[in-house]
Order: structure tokens, then sequence, then C-alpha cells
């Protein structure tokens, strides 16, 4: 697999080596071995799925300490816009985001540590999307920022009018009104 490192310190978008022949495709989509050589040891717990229609944009999602997640995510079938903002106190990249195509063709992974919000946008008809997590889900540590927050200068490639989000996800604060609990 490769490392691409991106503007922000500890996200990486990872392409694993894919083979191809007349019968289809063969890669590894996760090497523990590996993954600990080239982007370090973390423990993952727990795996999650979800699928979603064109204009879906989930997050921008965290969870609180202690109970904070690492993640490894992927689309496997579809395309989507992935998304990791840097809400780390003191951090020099605070409130700057990476965005990252991730698609059943590219088969790309993005490596998101604890201290960023996550969130997605599906940019094809349908998107299976998932990801690894080295913490369990804790509902009472749910955290999040707008989505739709402008001072992020996110481009979600998704007509506003478009849109589809959870009723939660469109009660998150802007982040100029957001007290962040990670240090950087």
């Amino acid at each position: 697999m490769e490392i691409i490192k991106t503007k922000i310190d500890g996200l990486l978008i990872i392409e694993p080596r894919v083979f191809k022949d007349a019968r289809g495709y063969f890669f590894e989509s996760f090497s523990q071995r590996e993954f600990n050589e080239k982007v370090g040891e973390v423990h993952f717990v727990q795996d999650n799925e979800s699928m979603s229609s064109y204009g879906v944009m989930r997050g921008l999602h965290f969870q609180r300490p202690p109970y904070t997640q690492t993640k490894l995510v992927r689309c496997v079938r579809g395309k989507v816009l992935d998304v990791a903002v840097d809400i780390r106190k003191g951090s020099p990249t605070y409130g700057e985001h990476v965005a990252v195509e991730l698609s059943e063709e590219n088969h790309r992974q993005f490596f998101i540590p604890k201290g960023f919000a996550h969130g997605f946008a599906v940019l094809s008809e349908t998107a299976v999307f998932q990801y690894k997590c080295d913490n369990f889900y804790a509902p009472q540590a749910d955290g999040g920022i707008s989505i739709l927050d402008d001072s992020l200068g996110i481009d979600w490639r998704i007509p506003t009018e478009k849109a589809v989000l959870s009723e939660k996800d469109t009660r998150h604060p802007l982040l100029q009104d957001f007290e962040t609990p990670f240090e950087y």
C-alpha cells in the first residue's frame, strides 16, 4: 500500500496495490502488519457500514473523550467526498480540512486520527461506505459541527437544495460557536 500525506499532519490517504486481470481485481483492503509499519499501531475494534443515496451528507461527527475514535474509512460501492476537519485546540491547522474522493474505482482509504470531525457526501446514485474504529460507539459522547458551515470552505459538490441531512446533523453548531474537547 502507498501512503499519501495530506496538508494536515496525521490525515493520510492510503492507496492499496490493486491486481487486475480478465477475472476482475484483487487487493488487500487491510493488513494489520503493514498498517502498523506504515501508519502506526492502531487497534481497530469495530467495523461500520452505511448505504446512502445521492445527496446524503453525514457529519461532521466525532466522539468526545474518553470515547474518541480514530477511523479508517473507504467507499466500497459508488463515490463519496470524504472530509476531515481539524478540531484540536491549539493546532496550527485548527478549522482547516482535507477532502478526498473515495470510490469503488480508486479503492482509496482515508485515515482520520482522534481530534478531527468527519463527514461525507454521496456523489453517486448510491454509495456503500465502510469504516473501522479504534473505540466502540458511545452515544453519550456524540458530537458534531455543522456540515453546512460556510466558514469551513468545504465544496461538498452537492447543490444545497439536493442535500439530504438527518435531523441530528442540522442541529450541530457552527465552528465559531463550538467548544472543542480536543487539545493539540
